[in-house]
C-alpha cells in the first residue's frame, strides 16, 4: 500500500491519472486485438459549442458503458470528434463580424470568410474536447475526427455523387423553410413549431360579379394579402358554392387598378369547415399548403418578400421596404382605412422557428437540392423487428411514425461554410458577351442546373478537368448529410460499398454497439444514419439506441443560458471534482426520463467520493497489506452478511447497465457502499480491529454481564487478520463495480490500496481500467465460505434491532454520542461477537443480557424478532423536567392542528387557494397529527396519560 492522504483533493488526483491513461495509451482501440469488439462513436459536438449539462449526462454515459466495456475483457473503440455546424458556425462568425468591423460575409467575400472560418476552428474548435477530457472521457483521440477533414469531406462528396447517378438526388423549385437571418433553407427537423399569441384578423372582399355581396376571410397574416392570388371555398360547403369560379376583389395593394385586383374564387376541399369563416386566401408563394392548393389549380405564385423577409414593391406602396411585422400593422391600418376590415380578436397559434437563429422561418418558393432517403424500408424494418434495440422502446413507435411519412430531404444550404455542392455548370457566352449557367432537366422536369449525361453539367468528386470553364454550385449540403456517414466514415470508409477487407478499423468496429444521444434529434440523426449505414455497409450502423432525457432545473425547466439556470459544468468540476459531477448526474437520470438537476446532486456525489476515500483510508489505517485469502472458519455473521450483500449489489449493477438504467445502478452502489458496507459492516467489525471481540462458542441468554476482553492473543489477531481479508475482498470489488462511474477516485484508491498488485499487467495491474468486472458469487464459493442466505435475515434482524434502539434514545431526547445502559431480553442464544456488536452499534456504556429482568413502568421499549431491549432512564434524564417538556410540546401540536382545521374547514379558503397551496396545508395537517401521536406515546411511555 501507499499511504492515503488525509483528505480527498479531486483536482490533483484527475490531472495525475488522467495524463497517465494517456501516456500509456490505454484509451486506444486496437484494430488487430482477438478481443471481442465493443465500438461507440461519439455524437460530434459542435465546433461552435462549450460544455453544459446535457453534453455531462451524455458523454459520462457513454464512458460508463466504455469502461465497462474495457472490464468485461473488451476491444473498446470510442471515437470522437466534431462537427462543422454550418448554421451555427455562421451566426458566431456573421454577428463577430459585424460588432468589431462592422462587416458583413459578402464584404468579405466567400474565400475570406471562409479562412475566418478554419481560424475559428483552430481557435476555439478544440474547446469542447478539452472540456470532455476534464470530464474523464476515455475516448479513443488519436482517432479524433472533424466533419471537414479532407478525407472525410471526400466520403461525403462521393455519396452525393452516388446518390446522384442512382437518381435519389435531384434539383427542383420547391417550397422550403427560410430562414431570413441566416438566409438558408432548412429542413423540417430543423424547425420548432412554438405557440405565439397574436390576433387573427377577419377582412371583407367584394364578389366582382355580385357588386355589394362581400365574403369574409380569416387570416393571422394580412401582410401577404398583396401576394393572393385566389379565394378558396369548400365544394361542399353550402355557403359559398354558388360563388365557385366568380372573381374577388383584393383589396390590396389599394394602388393597383380594379382589374389587376382581381382574382378567381375556387373550389378545393384542402379548405377547412370549421376554420375562421370557411373561406380562404390562397397565397402560393407564402404558405405550404397554399403553394399545393396552388400548383392543383395553376395559380401563379406571387412573391412579395425579399429573402430576408423585408417587403418588396410586389407588396404595395404602404409596406415595401418594410420588415414583415411592421408590414403587419400597416396591411391592418389600411385595411381599416378602407373599410375592409371587419374584426380583430386574439389568437394562438403556432409558429415554426429556426431552430438556430431563433427567428420565425418563412414558408418560400426556392430552387433547392432534395434527397429521395435510401434504404427507408430496410431501415424502418430493423427497429420495428427489434433487431436493432431503442432504450427507452417506446422511441420505436416515434420512429416508425416518422419513417411512414418522410418527405424528401432539402440538402443544399446557401451558406458558405460546409462541404460545397461537388456540381458544376459550364460557364457559356451570352449575346452581350457576359458569362452565363447552361440549364437543364433531370427528365422529371426538375431542374439539374445541366444534366449528369450532357456537356454542359459536370458532378464529381474531383473538380472538372478545365476548371476554368465551369462554375461550381454555390450551395453547401446540409450539416447532417455529413453526420449521417458518422459511423463508418470515421473509420477510414473509402466509399465502396461493404467493408474493404484491409480496412482493419471497419472489419474489427463495424457495426457499432451502442448510441446515446438525445431524442431530439432521433429523425435528423439516427434515422438517416441508420439508411446511410444499410445503402453504404449493407447492415445497420449500431445495435442499440439509448436516448437520453433533457436535463432541466428542478423547477422542471428546460436548462438555458438565455433563462440563467443552467451551471457551468467546469465550475461544478472545479468545485466537487469530475466524479462528483458525473455520479451525481448519473444517479438522477432514470431510463430516457427528463433529468431534474439539482446542485445537490452532485454535492452528494462529493459526499460519496470522500465517504469511499474515508473508507479505504480507514481499512489502510489497520496496518498491513492488502490481505488474501478468506478462512471461511473464521467468518462471522457479519462478515457473511456483507458478502451476501456484496453478491446482490453485483448482480443489481450489472443487471441496470446492462438494461442502461444507469439511475437504478447508481442507487444501488450508493445503497451498497454507504449504508450497508460503511454504516452497518464496518461499525460492526471495530469490536474485531480493535482487540474487543470474545471468541468462543456461543453464550447462552444468562451468559455474565459484559465481560471485558482478555489481552489480544493468537486467536484474536487471526481473527483479525480475517475481518481485513474480508473488508479488502469488499473493497477490491466495490472500485471495480464504482470505476466506469468514478473513474478518478477509484483508480488513486486502486493503486493506493495496493489491490493492482494482486492482479496481472493486463487486467489491472497497471490499471483498474482493466480489472475484471466483478461477477457474481458462484455456488462453489457460496458453499465454500458458508453463505447461506439466512445471513442476510439473521444480520437484518440484529440491525434492525439496533435502528430501534437509536430511536429509544431520540424519543428519550438523548444524544447518540451519550452511552447509556441497555438491557436485552433475547428470545434465543446470543453469540458473544453480537453481544460486542450491538454494544458498538448502540454505543452503550453497558449491554446487559439477560431472561429476569423486569422493567420499571415508562421504561423506553423496543420489541423485535431477536427480544426485547430496555433502555432505562436512571440518572440519563430529568423525568419531570422531560414530562414537562413533552407537556409543552402537545400543547402546541394541539394548537397547530386547530390553526391547519380551520382554515380546511372554511370553504371560503379552500375554494380560493391554489390546489398546490391545498396540499401543503393537507400535509402540515398530517405531520402534526403524527407529531402529537408521537408525542403522547413519549409521555405514556414516562408513565403519563
Amino acid at each position: 500500500m501507499s499511504e492515503i492522504s488525509k483528505t480527498y483533493e479531486p483536482q490533483a488526483v484527475e490531472s495525475k491519472w488522467y495524463q497517465y491513461w494517456l501516456d500509456k495509451k490505454f484509451f486506444a482501440g486496437d484494430a488487430r486485438s482477438p478481443k471481442p469488439a465493443y465500438a461507440i462513436v461519439i455524437p460530434p459536438p459542435n465546433i461552435t459549442g462549450v460544455l453544459h449539462m446535457g453534453h455531462v449526462l451524455n458523454a459520462a454515459m457513454q464512458d460508463i458503458l466504455a469502461r465497462k466495456a474495457r472490464m468485461d475483457g473488451k476491444e473498446v473503440l470510442w471515437l470522437p470528434g466534431t462537427d462543422h455546424a454550418s448554421i451555427a458556425t455562421h451566426l458566431v462568425l456573421e454577428r463577430e463580424l459585424k460588432k468589431t468591423e462592422r462587416l458583413t460575409r459578402h464584404d468579405l467575400g466567400r474565400e475570406k470568410f471562409i479562412e475566418r472560418a478554419w481560424g475559428w476552428k483552430e481557435k476555439h474548435g478544440s474547446i469542447i474536447i478539452q472540456q470532455l477530457k476534464k470530464l474523464g472521457c476515455s475516448c479513443d483521440w488519436t482517432r479524433e475526427r472533424f466533419t471537414m477533414d479532407p478525407e472525410y469531406s471526400r466520403c461525403v462528396s462521393k455519396v452525393f455523387v452516388d446518390l446522384f447517378n442512382k437518381g435519389f438526388i435531384y434539383r427542383g423549385k420547391r417550397m422550403v423553410n427560410w430562414c431570413p437571418a441566416t438566409l438558408t433553407a432548412l429542413s423540417d427537423e430543423e424547425v420548432d413549431m412554438e405557440p405565439q399569441k397574436g390576433f387573427l384578423y377577419y377582412f371583407k372582399v367584394e364578389v366582382a360579379e355580385q357588386p355589394g355581396t362581400f365574403l369574409t376571410i380569416a387570416t393571422t397574416r394580412p401582410e401577404t394579402i398583396p401576394g393572393d392570388t385566389a379565394i378558396a371555398v369548400n365544394p361542399k360547403d353550402p355557403r359559398y358554392a354558388a360563388f365557385i369560379g366568380q372573381h374577388a376583389i383584393r383589396p390590396l395593394p389599394s394602388e393597383l387598378p380594379r382589374e389587376k385586383k382581381l382574382i378567381p374564387i375556387i373550389a378545393d376541399e384542402h379548405v377547412d369547415f370549421e376554420f375562421g369563416t370557411g373561406v380562404l386566401k390562397v397565397t402560393p408563394a407564402h404558405d405550404k399548403a397554399d403553394f399545393e392548393v396552388g400548383q392543383r389549380h395553376n395559380l401563379p405564385a406571387v412573391e412579395i418578400m425579399t429573402p430576408s423577409a423585408m417587403m418588396n414593391d410586389l407588396a404595395g406602396a404602404d409596406m415595401s421596404g418594410l420588415d414583415r411585422f411592421a408590414a403587419r400593422k400597416v396591411a391592418v391600418e389600411k385595411l381599416r382605412e378602407l373599410g375592409s376590415l371587419v374584426k380583430e380578436e386574439p389568437y394562438e397559434n403556432k409558429v415554426g422557428f429556426s431552430q438556430r437563429a431563433r427567428v420565425p422561418i418563412e414558408p418560400r418558393l426556392s430552387e433547392q437540392w432534395f434527397l429521395k432517403y435510401p434504404s427507408a424500408e430496410q431501415a424502418r424494418r430493423c427497429v420495428a423487428s427489434g433487431e436493432m434495440k431503442f432504450h427507452p422502446d417506446r422511441w420505436a413507435k416515434v420512429y416508425d411514425h416518422w419513417m411512414g411519412n418522410i418527405q424528401d430531404w432539402c440538402i443544399s444550404r446557401q451558406l458558405w461554410w460546409g462541404h460545397r455542392i461537388p456540381v458544376w455548370r459550364r460557364k457559356v457566352t451570352s449575346e452581350d458577351g457576359g458569362l452565363k449557367m447552361e440549364q437543364g432537366e433531370d427528365g422529371r422536369g426538375n431542374s439539374l442546373a445541366g444534366a449528369h449525361s450532357t456537356s454542359s453539367v459536370y458532378v464529381g468528386v474531383d473538380p472538372p478537368p478545365d476548371p476554368e470553364a465551369w462554375e461550381q454550385d454555390p450551395d453547401v449540403l446540409d450539416t447532417w448529410f455529413s453526420s449521417w456517414l458518422w459511423p463508418f466514415a470515421t473509420m477510414g470508409w473509402t466509399g465502396d460499398k461493404g467493408i474493404d477487407s484491409k480496412n482493419e478499423t471497419l472489419k474489427k468496429f463495424y457495426p457499432t454497439t451502442d448510441l446515446v444521444t438525445a431524442p431530439e434529434i432521433i429523425f435528423f440523426w439516427v434515422a438517416r444514419m441508420i439508411m446511410a449505414g444499410y445503402e453504404y455497409m449493407g447492415e445497420m450502423p449500431f445495435r442499440n439506441v439509448y436516448f437520453t432525457g433533457i436535463v432541466r432545473d428542478k423547477l422542471g425547466q428546460k436548462m438555458s443560458k438565455t433563462l440563467g439556470n443552467s451551471p457551468d459544468p467546469l465550475d461544478l468540476i472545479a468545485k466537487y471534482g469530475a466524479d462528483a459531477v458525473r455520479f451525481g448526474t448519473m444517479r438522477s437520470a432514470p431510463l430516457g426520463q427528463d433529468v431534474l438537476f439539482d446542485e445537490k446532486d452532485v454535492e452528494l456525489g462529493r459526499n460519496f467520493c470522500n465517504k469511499l476515500w474515508n473508507a479505504c483510508r480507514f481499512r489502510q489505517m489497520q496496518g498491513g497489506e492488502a490481505q488474501g485469502e478468506i478462512d471461511p472458519g473464521r467468518l462471522r455473521s457479519d462478515e457473511k452478511w456483507i458478502l451476501l450483500k456484496l453478491d446482490r449489489a453485483i448482480s443489481e449493477v450489472t443487471d441496470s447497465l446492462a438494461a442502461y438504467k444507469f439511475s437504478e445502478a447508481g442507487q444501488t452502489l450508493y445503497r451498497f457502499f454507504w449504508s450497508e458496507f460503511c454504516d452497518w459492516y464496518l461499525e460492526a467489525s471495530k469490536p474485531v480491529l480493535q482487540g474487543r471481540s470474545r471468541q468462543g462458542p456461543e453464550a447462552d441468554a444468562g451468559q455474565p454481564k459484559d465481560p471485558m476482553p482478555p489481552p489480544a492473543g493468537a486467536a484474536e489477531e487471526e481473527q483479525r487478520t480475517n475481518t481485513l481479508a474480508v473488508m479488502d475482498f469488499v473493497l477490491s470489488h466495490t472500485l471495480r463495480l464504482l470505476h466506469p462511474v468514478l473513474p478518478f477516485i477509484t483508480e488513486e484508491l486502486w493503486h493506493g490500496m495496493g489491490y493492482e498488485h494482486d492482479m496481472p499487467e493486463n487486467q489491472g495491474g497497471q490499471t483498474i481500467q482493466f480489472a475484471p468486472w466483478p461477477k457474481p458469487l458462484d455456488q462453489d464459493f457460496k458453499g465454500f465460505y458458508g453463505l447461506d442466505d439466512c445471513y442476510i435475515e439473521i444480520v437484518d434482524a440484529k440491525y434492525e434491532l439496533v435502528t430501534q434502539g437509536r430511536n429509544l434514545r431520540r424519543e428519550a431526547n438523548i444524544p447518540f454520542n451519550k452511552k447509556v445502559k441497555f438491557i436485552f431480553k433475547p428470545v434465543g442464544a446470543v453469540p458473544p461477537n453480537d453481544v460486542d456488536v450491538l454494544k458498538v452499534l448502540l454505543n452503550a456504556e453497558t449491554l446487559e443480557i439477560t431472561l429476569d429482568y423486569q422493567p420499571k413502568k415508562g421504561t423506553p421499549t423496543a420489541h423485535s424478532e431477536l427480544g426485547e431491549l430496555f433502555m432505562p432512564l436512571e440518572g440519563l434524564i430529568d423525568l419531570d423536567a422531560e414530562k414537562a417538556r413533552l407537556a409543552k410540546e402537545l400543547e402546541k401540536a394541539a394548537l397547530e392542528i386547530t390553526k391547519v382545521e380551520q382554515k380546511l374547514n372554511n370553504p371560503a379558503f379552500v375554494g380560493k387557494v391554489p390546489t398546490t397551496v391545498l396540499q401543503e396545508h393537507q400535509k402540515r395537517l398530517s405531520d402534526w397529527q403524527a407529531k402529537q401521536t408521537y408525542l403522547q406515546k413519549a409521555l405514556e411511555g414516562l408513565g403519563e396519560k
